[in-house]
């Protein structure tokens, strides 16, 4: 057997309510002066209220910062750590989405280490300390709360990303309760984006594929694939919602390890120029991406089929699974109720040139894929989709 490296979270908590306990769960991790950062839409809903009170509760103080927004900036960022730092914070408490989490994992890394961030872009390149950090997802998507990733706009159209076991959580909350209120559209593209990450996790061509993230995204997708209907049109069924954030969290664990390719490279430009959600521009290239990959890794993607999709056990032929497999992904997005076409979220035609060569920046993504992509080869993968 190759060797391999698999770096996660040190501890995580998987239970209903758990976020109003957080200052049992986490308080002596987070220190006495705490960084709470969040969205403005979180917060004006209180979600964010019970794990304040747990804290205060306990003489915890909580400091806040809650304007992170969608794809973070690099000035939001900025603005996040010069307040931890005049506030003299102990630790770091993200909760949200993921670009709260990405906020809170570098903000933990640059307030704990005076590191300079235009010196830890890329993968292992920031070495910390980092103060205490904790995560709470609000959605069932990114899995950001277990990988060593944080992304973050750097211009009007780019976006960078740290790659680091730094910036792995000491502790990840898992609370259903909190995803309990997530509109539908919201459920459906961040689900669509777990899936993705389970699939290229297991497909990846990265030397660090291995077999705990090839099982974690088997499990993921058997939990996302069977639960994300009735998470979308019955958002108050517990059980299913429980499932997508288990499915989410193994998802991320996979991909963590063994790193996302094209369909992440491809769906990068559509967020970054037409501020189109991550979750959605993933699920817009998916079924073209792996239709361009079929050739190659047919075989892997038939091995996973049915743990999506439980019905297609019944095609026995792998090209033919395969093939089945991703007209299933494609029909599944417009069953949810997801645009399909990039014409459907305003893409014109014409936009296509320059998403191909910016889609060549994400090398550290396409040679994760099993085929090799060109810019020729990104050019009539957007156009399929269009």
């Amino acid at each position: 057997m190759k060797p391999f490296t698999f770096n996660t979270v040190k501890s995580l908590v998987f239970e209903a309510g758990a976020a109003a306990r957080i200052a049992e769960i986490a308080g002596p991790t987070l220190g006495k002066t705490v960084l709470l950062i969040t969205d403005p839409s979180l917060y004006e809903l209180g979600l964010v209220n019970p794990a304040i009170t747990s804290l205060e509760d306990m003489d915890h103080r909580v400091v806040i910062f809650n304007n992170v927004e969608s794809d973070p900036s690099r000035e939001t960022l900025i603005k996040a750590v010069e307040f931890g730092r005049d506030e003299k914070v102990n630790g770091v408490l993200g909760f949200g989405g993921g670009s709260s989490l990405d906020v809170a994992k570098l903000a933990a890394l640059l307030i704990g280490s005076d590191e300079d961030l235009d010196e830890v872009w890329g993968v292992r390149m920031a070495k910390g300390p980092r103060l205490p950090l904790v995560l709470i997802p609000t959605t069932a998507g990114t899995g950001s709360e277990v990988t060593p990733v944080s992304i973050i706009t750097v211009g009007p159209e780019e976006k960078r990303g740290v790659s680091s076991p730094v910036i792995l959580p000491d502790i990840a909350i898992l609370d259903v309760d909190l995803t309990i209120g997530l509109p539908a559209h919201t459920t459906a593209a961040t689900g669509v984006d777990a899936m993705v990450h389970a699939i290229e996790a297991y497909a990846s061509k990265s030397a660090n594929n291995n077999p705990l993230s090839k099982n974690l995204a088997r499990e993921a997708l058997r939990l996302l694939g069977t639960n994300i209907e009735t998470a979308v049109f019955n958002g108050k069924d517990k059980s299913a919602r429980s499932a997508m954030l288990l499915g989410s969290m193994l998802a991320g664990q996979a991909f963590a390890n063994s790193p996302v390719a094209a369909v992440h490279a491809l769906a990068y430009p559509i967020g970054s120029t037409f501020h189109i959600p991550h979750g959605l521009s993933n699920a817009l290239v998916l079924p073209h991406v792996l239709h361009f990959n079929a050739s190659k890794s047919y075989h892997v993607y038939a091995e996973i089929a049915d743990d999506a999709f439980p019905y297609l056990t019944q095609v026995e032929e792998p090209q033919a699974r395969c093939t089945s497999f991703i007209n299933a992904l494609g029909r599944l997005s417009s069953k949810l109720g997801m645009p399909t076409r990039l014409r459907d979220v305003g893409i014109s035609e014409g936009a296509i040139g320059k998403m191909a060569s910016d889609a060549m920046l994400q090398q550290r993504l396409l040679i994760n894929n099993p085929r090799e992509v060109s810019e020729e080869d990104a050019f009539n993968i957007y156009k399929a989709a269009w």
